[in-house]
């Protein structure tokens, strides 16, 4: 018997190829990727945000932390030389105001009494503290003369 075999074979070399995934975007791909970007971005943002206003906050005559490098250090003594040279002088003499009469001193402190019994305190402690008030301004009131200041 011979029998004729009628098979449908494919060739070797011609086997179908699965079709390629479609392409997605790099976002999609790596989803974690963006997140940890703007993570970093914004910690090393704060991070030179706070070193410039502890910069600009010290007084003329310190030096804030500088790198050892002797580029930034000399740029770091010059800009503290210029500071020193722009800032004028702050420092007034004091000025010295004609005592306040007795009379005048006695009616400021009534005005103040006066002021303190219109007070509603809120707990025990603030009604204690202004009752000692009242009772110092009333004997400044009652003395024969007032201390000056």
């Amino acid at each position: 018997m011979a029998s004729t075999s009628t098979s449908t074979s494919t060739p070797v070399g011609s086997a179908a190829a699965p079709p390629p995934p479609p392409k997605e975007s790099f976002l999609r791909r790596n989803k974690f990727i963006f997140p940890v970007f703007l993570a970093v971005n914004l910690s090393v943002g704060a991070y030179i945000f706070m070193n410039k206003k502890k910069d600009v906050g010290t007084e003329a005559g310190e030096v804030s932390d500088v790198p050892s490098s002797s580029v930034s250090s000399t740029v770091a003594i010059t800009i503290v030389a210029e500071k020193q040279a722009t800032v004028p002088a702050l420092v007034q003499p004091a000025i010295v105001h004609e005592p306040i009469p007795e009379d005048q001193q006695r009616e400021l402190m009534k005005w103040i009494l006066e002021e303190k019994r219109k007070l509603k305190p809120k707990d025990p402690e603030e009604k204690k503290r202004i009752d000692e008030e009242k009772a110092m301004l009333k004997q400044f009131i009652r003395a024969k003369s007032i201390p000056s200041l």
